[in-house]
């Protein structure tokens, strides 16, 4: 389901991947060929959420922000893996994260890196990029092996291909909703609630 929330429409990019079972809602931005998968959350209320080509949401992920302080930016190519929560935190491009992490306010994940299965990643927390991040607390525990960046780059490729495979199914490509008023989002003029 993708609903507009206070006029802000969510935007798609093309051949995006969204089943009924999700919900978007609001200032979220969805690039090229991005997949959510089955009951996953993006809730852009209260602040913006951008998310970059090629990336892939996987089933019960939950993305929100911070009202007026803390928006949710991933980048390209990222990949969440099943059940991970995320607030008003940084991705760049490359990262992958485990399944049931949750990652806070103002934490920066850097390029490359993997967030192991599982982890809590603090308010603030800083990881260099194309490093291995773990634990609960999470702590940068070292850089990352050949065979680590090689999963890395690896899931968000077949995510690509699992929504091609949809698509071929007969599941249709996602199409934001009409909306007669549309509005500006919250980085270009919309207030806050």
């Amino acid at each position: 389901m993708i609903r507009p929330f206070q006029g802000m429409v969510p935007r798609l990019g093309a051949r995006v991947f969204v089943p009924d079972s999700a919900l978007i809602l609001g200032d979220v931005s969805l690039g090229d060929d991005v997949s959510i998968w089955f009951n996953c959350v993006i809730r852009g209320d209260v602040n913006g959420v951008r998310i970059g080509a090629r990336t892939n949401i996987q089933d019960a992920c939950c993305l929100h922000v911070t009202n007026a302080k803390w928006p949710l930016l991933i980048e390209e190519e990222v990949s969440l893996a099943h059940n991970v929560m995320l607030h008003g935190c940084t991705l760049r491009r490359g990262v992958l994260v485990g399944m049931s992490t949750t990652i806070m306010d103002g934490a920066e994940i850097g390029e490359g890196c993997l967030v192991a299965a599982g982890s809590l990643v603090r308010e603030g927390f800083q990881a260099p990029p194309h490093t291995l991040v773990a634990g609960w607390p999470a702590t940068v525990k070292r850089d990352l092996t050949p065979e680590q960046r090689a999963l890395t780059e690896s899931v968000w490729r077949r995510y690509v291909r699992y929504k091609e495979a949809y698509f071929q199914d007969g599941w249709p490509v996602a199409e934001p909703p009409i909306h007669p008023d549309p509005q500006p989002g919250f980085a270009v003029g919309n207030p806050y609630p």
